[in-house]
């Protein structure tokens, strides 16, 4: 459906603010939850008319995200009444919970396809070991040939891990770093480099500081 086109993936990663000059005040507030992740919206203006796919809590932040994706079924049953005010597609590579039929919910299944990397089936996905990662693969079967990615950090920011705190993480100084999954999750990019080469597909990475090397890395003002 964006064949030849460009595509916006916004992951979970703290430098989002940062690449968008989001005020910090208004961050800590949003960290604190005095204030929604919709707060951001207006400084990502300059993407709302572009091919977005948001990560998990990233449909938060505005309805003109295009499609959100999530791969974990505890996000789901969490963020479950909200996302059915959602109105972009919803799309998600995990089993159904138990009991549950993600028709009934408007979400589209895309069963996953084995290995890493970008899934040469159009109606399946690589999962990748995470959820911005598989959202490449969903990208690029959407026919965008040019992949964005925004808040791919794949590392803490001090103490914050998330440009929220929704998932129970933000701030909490003693969480043992060897507890966090980043090197699990940068296991894929790899061979998600050689499918996107192979594929004619260009990935850009909008994090300078991103512990993900296998893309060229820039700002999004520089892209703007």
């Amino acid at each position: 459906m964006w064949e030849g086109g460009e595509c916006w993936i916004i992951g979970g990663g703290p430098s989002l603010t940062e690449q968008f000059d989001i005020p910090q005040d208004i961050v800590q507030r949003v960290l604190s939850k005095e204030l929604t992740p919709d707060a951001y919206s207006p400084y990502l203006a300059p993407i709302h008319k572009k091919h977005v796919i948001g990560i998990n809590a990233a449909y938060l932040i505005g309805k003109w995200i295009d499609i959100m994706f999530f791969g974990d079924a505890r996000f789901f049953l969490e963020h479950r009444e909200r996302l059915a005010k959602f109105p972009g597609l919803k799309v998600s590579c995990h089993e159904r919970p138990a009991g549950v039929k993600y028709a009934n919910d408007n979400i589209k299944y895309l069963p996953k396809h084995k290995g890493h990397g970008i899934s040469p089936v159009a109606d399946k996905v690589c999962w990748n070991q995470n959820s911005g990662a598989a959202a490449i693969s969903v990208a690029a079967n959407t026919g965008a040939t040019r992949i964005i990615l925004v808040g791919f950090d794949m590392k803490m920011n001090g103490t914050v891990q998330h440009w929220h705190s929704l998932y129970g993480t933000a701030g909490k100084k003693d969480r043992p770093l060897r507890s966090l999954p980043f090197q699990r999750h940068l296991k894929a990019f790899p061979a998600i480099d050689r499918d996107a080469r192979q594929r004619g597909i260009e990935i850009v990475n909008a994090c300078p500081d991103s512990e993900i090397q296998e893309f060229e890395k820039t700002t999004v003002k520089s892209l703007l």
